[in-house]
């Protein structure tokens, strides 16, 4: 069958690999997947590609295995995608609640189950934390892809399956916008409209928050930030930001909750300056080097910081239930579909030359 592998840097090609083997408790998707265990069987539908995928295709920091990794003893190549939706094509014995021809989002996240983390009920901070598609040879970018029961949340029919494969970068935003305290009345900051900001966005108007600030370089990630709900959008090149946030929320002088996701220190910056007294910053993007936080203005302001690592269990279902009731419409989200063997020139090479242009593009593996 069919694989977009990860080899190095630059380095993706579509493999002929061997199609997986369905074993008990495990599911084979349709998707469009393949992560080798005890369990159902998918074939991939459609796949998105994440940001953490083209920091790893541009030599970033590296989440794919250079050795073996803990929890699969597997190490580069890797079969792309942690984004994905599929139907199943087989179940294997003990599975009896999913069946042939059911859609599902997959939930990639790999957890040892015994660490100290997993032991207190959060799998998301393991101690060996790994993914479909980063930590071994499944991934969603391929013909056929088999997963442990668990990984295989079940769509409801309503729901398209280039929408489900939006759920995991949209269960990313719930779990962020589910870390804070915020409050229906609150207002929110939102720093950085990339595809994980934009999600946020969206969550945050699925649960009625009047008040959205989204501050954003790029005038076109600005337009989608309008199209998703944000109240007021702040282009920082232009405006002082943290005068023009203390200026929207008046007398609170500040934001509420802020939610980083820009990954840069300006816009950290911004999250910390733009919050209220004893307000709190979300931190969840990924830093490729470490940030500096203003010690004394926390300690000042008495303020918050928390971090929001991929999601905790019920996330995913969340979102399908905000999606089915129409509370989340994220189709604009997907900006392009491409067939898989052009994933490269249509798929990374414009993620890094066209970013503007783009939230979401999505793999389509019937293509």
């Amino acid at each position: 069958m069919r694989a977009v592998r990860y080899h190095g840097r630059e380095d993706v090609r579509v493999d002929d690999v061997p199609e997986p083997v369905c074993g008990s408790g495990q599911v084979k998707l349709l998707p469009r997947g393949v992560w080798i265990s005890h369990h159902p069987k998918i074939k991939p539908a459609f796949v998105g590609i994440c940001g953490s995928d083209l920091h790893e295709y541009m030599g970033g920091p590296h989440a794919v295995p250079r050795t073996p990794h803990p929890l699969t003893g597997e190490k580069l190549p890797t079969t792309l995608g942690h984004e994905f939706s599929g139907i199943i094509e087989e179940v294997g014995t003990d599975v009896t609640d999913l069946k042939v021809g059911d859609k599902v989002a997959v939930k990639p996240n790999l957890s040892d189950g015994t660490c100290r983390s997993c032991s207190m009920g959060r799998v998301n901070c393991c101690d060996q934390l790994g993914f479909i598609r980063y930590s071994g040879s499944a991934g969603g970018l391929s013909d056929h892809i088999v997963v442990d029961r668990k990984h295989a949340i079940q769509l409801p029919e309503s729901i398209p399956l280039e929408i489900g494969a939006l759920v995991e970068p949209l269960s990313v935003a719930w779990h962020a916008v589910n870390r804070s305290p915020l409050q229906k009345g609150d207002t929110a900051l939102v720093i950085g409209a990339g595809p994980i900001g934009l999600a946020i966005v969206q969550v945050l108007r699925a649960r009625e928050i009047d008040t959205i600030i989204v501050v954003e370089v790029s005038k076109r990630r600005r337009e989608f930030a309008a199209t998703f709900g944000a109240s007021h959008i702040l282009d920082p090149t232009e405006v002082d930001a943290v005068a023009e946030i203390r200026a929207i929320t008046g007398d609170f002088k500040g934001a509420s909750v802020a939610f980083e996701s820009s990954g840069v220190q300006a816009g950290l910056d911004t999250a910390m300056a733009g919050t209220r007294v004893r307000g709190t910053t979300v931190i969840v993007s990924l830093w490729e080097k470490k940030p500096v936080l203003d010690a004394i203005a926390v300690v000042l302001g008495e303020k918050h910081i928390a971090g929001a690592a991929v999601y905790d269990e019920g996330d995913f279902a969340g979102v399908i239930g905000a999606i089915e009731s129409g509370k989340i419409q994220p189709q604009s989200m997907i900006t392009s579909t491409i067939p898989m063997e052009e994933i490269v020139e249509k798929g990374f090479k414009a993620l890094i030359h066209e970013k503007d242009q783009h939230i979401k593009i999505l793999v389509d593996i019937s293509a």
